[in-house]
């Protein structure tokens, strides 16, 4: 049996996610994004679910703070969170460039995200972050295997293997978030 909707997110109270929304984050969405969200809810439906202003707000206020001005982003969907970082960059800003990155967003195949961790840790610069979303995957990291959708399980592997790496890799230092579907920040030491 497949999640439903609601189920598919941390806060267990759908009414909390709502007001959260109504409250902070709709009023203070760009129209572009509001507008991209709305054609995902529209095309998508089900996976709307993937576009949260919630993280949205909290990565460009990051970026902001961090002063990032070459950023990458691996994995897209419907661009929302790609919109949210060009918005969030000064107009000196650049995204998809070769070199030393200020910032990068990963969001993708939850297979690669350890391979991705990797690759990353050369491109971004000492002082730079790595933020993986869904690393708590809908909530299901603590729940017991059995109680899963079969399609929730490998998914769940995934993140629990990168989280246990993540937080074993001295090359990094970690923070881990109850924001979205789960949200973990690696800023690079070395």
């Amino acid at each position: 049996m497949a999640p439903e909707k609601d189920e598919m997110i941390i806060l267990k109270t759908p009414a909390l996610l709502k007001y959260i929304l109504e409250t902070s984050c709709y009023p203070r969405e760009h129209e572009q994004l509001k507008q991209l969200r709305e054609a995902t809810v529209e095309k998508y439906q089900f996976w709307s679910i993937m576009n949260v202003p919630v993280d949205g707000l909290f990565l460009s206020m990051l970026l902001k703070i961090m002063n990032a001005k070459k950023t990458r982003e691996l994995g897209v969907f419907t661009g929302y969170s790609l919109l949210t970082t060009a918005l969030a960059l000064p107009l000196d800003g650049k995204g998809e460039e070769e070199g030393s990155f200020d910032f990068a967003f990963v969001d993708a195949n939850k297979d690669k995200y350890m391979e991705y961790h990797e690759l990353l840790l050369k491109l971004v610069k000492v002082g730079g972050m790595i933020a993986y979303d869904n690393t708590l995957w809908f909530g299901s990291v603590v729940e017991p295997k059995e109680k899963l959708d079969e399609k929730a399980r490998p998914n769940r592997k995934h993140i629990l293997e990168l989280n246990s790496f993540l937080a074993a890799d001295s090359c990094i230092e970690l923070a881990h978030l109850s924001v979205g579907d789960g949200l973990t920040l690696c800023r690079r030491l070395r």
